[in-house]
């Protein structure tokens, strides 16, 4: 994809004015870093830092039959949340139960979800649940006028630095979804995260991103880039698509069986996933640590006395 097929966030020109080294990720020109990985990192574990996530795939949907048609899809069940609430799980491939996509859906109100795929799996999961809607009017996508930027505000002071710009956002619970009024606009806000700390994700519109991301740096809130947020999941042993997930690998092999409720009914992929679980897995995903000061990164074969028993997924420094 050359650089003028990128999709640029609503906070493009903050990024740059912040002389953040952009790169290409999912189809996007995103920030990896503004002052350096290991300072944004540490910002977050001691501090407050926000990222610009607006690259994760924003799917609004409305109407009486979501609840069904994401039943159907998903491994996960909603009905043990219900509205106000966010809930992670997965879109497995029918064939071989390999996790197409790992989402966040936030149930915004009774008939209201906002669907949160990754970026380069957006299309993906839009196709699956075209695919499922047929033509059913009870079902509504709603267009790219619904969605904004999308901030991510963690780490263990995220909340209280939050509360300076809105007290109400501050207040969002873990896993809890609200919508909030801004300024003269309205925000919706999840406590939900990719770090392994505190925090919550806040929902803009496109043209008040720049107020919000203004407001939340004056208050000392660090900006942080995609280098971080990957260091931060890594540490935190939190599963990144195409490493920990994709191609091959399944809910089991990923240690993520709780992500799958199988007492919901059907869902897309159960058969071959009840096939898994039947026969038991062949290989399962684990935590390692390494000597020295050189980190196993992606692809590496690991050994054991001599014999190949698996790869690297991710690594890095801890």
């Amino acid at each position: 994809m050359s650089e003028s097929d990128l999709r640029h966030s609503p906070l493009d020109a903050q990024h740059r004015a912040l002389g953040a080294k952009m790169v290409p990720f999912g189809g996007w020109d995103m920030p990896l870093q503004y002052t350096g990985v290991l300072d944004e990192h540490r910002a977050c574990r001691e501090g407050a830092v926000v990222f610009d996530v607006s690259h994760l795939g924003q799917l609004p949907m409305r109407g009486s039959g979501v609840l069904v048609l994401l039943q159907r899809l998903l491994t996960n069940d909603l009905t043990r949340i219900g509205p106000g609430r966010a809930q992670y799980t997965h879109l497995l491939d029918p064939a071989d139960a390999h996790v197409v996509d790992d989402i966040i859906v936030w149930w915004v109100a009774d008939d209201e979800f906002i669907v949160m795929p990754n970026a380069s799996n957006t299309e993906r999961l839009g196709e699956a649940i075209a695919a499922e809607r047929g033509g059913s009017d009870e079902v509504e996508l709603l267009g790219p006028e619904a969605v904004g930027a999308l901030l991510a505000v963690q780490g263990p002071k995220a909340r209280p630095t939050l509360a300076a710009v809105s007290a109400e956002a501050a207040d969002v619970p873990r896993f809890a979804v609200r919508k909030v009024a801004w300024r003269d606009t309205m925000l919706v806000v999840a406590g939900t995260g990719y770090t392994g700390e505190d925090g919550v994700e806040i929902l803009v519109a496109g043209d008040h991103a720049a107020a919000l991301w203004t407001a939340l740096l004056e208050t000392g809130v660090t900006p942080a880039g995609l280098g971080a947020r990957d260091t931060l999941r890594l540490e935190a042993g939190l599963p990144l698509h195409g490493h920990e997930l994709g191609p091959g690998i399944t809910p089991l092999q990923a240690g993520l069986g709780w992500v799958v409720r199988w007492d919901k009914g059907d869902f897309r992929g159960r058969a071959a996933l009840d096939a898994e679980r039947s026969r038991g897995i062949a290989r399962r995903l684990r935590g390692i640590a390494i000597e020295g000061r050189r980190p196993a990164r992606d692809g590496v074969r690991v050994l054991v006395d001599g014999v190949d028993v698996g790869a690297v997924t991710s690594g890095n420094f801890s």
